[in-house]
């Protein structure tokens, strides 16, 4: 869509991500916020401090918003593409507010202090639904990089 802001955040989750299944669809929803602390060097005392924080709330949906809550957990140093978003609610006391958030079209554990071993979701393309051909034990693969490769050289 034209005109949408785009962001890119870098920081680290203040809480474990809160998940969620939509009553209508039984999507997956989850809601994590990221803290981005800048880092300054302050020239009076030659040493670096600790800027001011950014606390930026952030959505993922489906599939992805599973995958979000199965393998990140507090304190944990994350990269989030997405858009963002102004959105009005009425909360339970009848009160309407404005929230802005950052929707995740993707989230990344950061490399910077971390090492991580990505592992394929067997439900992979299914909308956040379990997959019916996933667990098939008949040899076909529906995974483009799990079919053996047909280039071998001899």
């Amino acid at each position: 869509m034209s005109g949408e802001t785009t962001l890119t955040i870098i920081g680290n989750l203040t809480a474990d991500p809160s998940i969620r299944f939509m009553n209508d669809t039984g999507d997956a929803v989850v809601n994590f916020t990221v803290a981005s602390t800048p880092r300054v060097f302050d020239s009076k005392t030659k040493a670096w401090k600790d800027g001011t924080a950014l606390f930026m709330r952030c959505t993922q949906w489906r599939e992805a918003g599973q995958h979000v809550a199965d393998s990140l957990a507090k304190g944990d140093r994350v990269v989030v593409v997405g858009k963002l978003q102004q959105r009005e609610y009425t909360d339970r006391e009848g009160v309407k507010r404005q929230i802005v958030e950052l929707v995740a079209e993707e989230v990344g554990t950061s490399l910077k202090y971390a090492v991580a071993k990505p592992v394929r979701s067997k439900n992979r393309n299914s909308g956040g639904r379990p997959n019916p051909k996933a667990g098939n034990d008949s040899g076909a693969s529906d995974d483009p990089w799990g079919a053996p490769s047909t280039d071998e050289v001899a």
